[in-house]
């Protein structure tokens, strides 16, 4: 009976491990990995975060809401930026351009003085990394924590401010 009852425990274990481990965009799954080149050239991957609280904020150059939206998003950078959360020390934002110019998108990486990580195939719509989070429309941002688990999607504004708030450690 008991060597039952433990192989019924591991096999509910793993079922529970593989739910929390499904791969995708929605509250609850594992973030899909991104491995895009800086500006610089240098290759980033979003698992090289793991261990801080991350927005991962897809723009472009072309997008006004996206290009008015960084404002909001340099001031919340400085504000958590070393705050310890739950499931996360620090805060990280991952820009994702899905612009096809290189000399349009680092402009606007100095021009708006954005020091955050940020990352670009320069593939525009045809990049695969849209295709795998589904992005129909931009803005589109990710909350994710120190796992890597979806905590949000799609926020903005006070809602975006709010959601990193409630995971500060208390």
């Amino acid at each position: 009976m008991k060597r039952y009852l433990f192989f019924a425990a591991l096999l509910l274990g793993n079922a529970f491990a593989s739910i929390a481990q499904n791969v995708g965009t929605d509250p609850g799954n594992r973030a899909p990995e991104i491995s895009l080149p800086t500006p610089a050239g240098d290759i980033s991957e979003l698992s090289s975060l793991k261990g801080k609280l991350v927005l991962v904020d897809f723009w472009g150059t072309w997008c006004s809401p996206c290009m008015e939206e960084q404002h909001d998003l340099l001031r919340l950078y400085k504000k958590f930026k070393k705050v310890r959360f739950t499931n996360g020390g620090g805060f990280e934002i991952y820009g994702v351009s899905l612009d096809a110019k290189k000399t349009s998108w680092v402009s606007a990486i100095a021009t708006l003085q954005i020091n955050w990580i940020q990352v670009s195939d320069l593939k525009y719509w045809r990049s695969p990394v849209a295709k795998t989070y589904k992005i129909d429309a931009l803005p589109f941002n990710l909350l994710i924590d120190g796992k890597g688990i979806v905590l949000a999607k799609n926020l903005h504004g006070t809602d975006l401010e709010k959601a990193i708030s409630q995971q500060i450690i208390k």
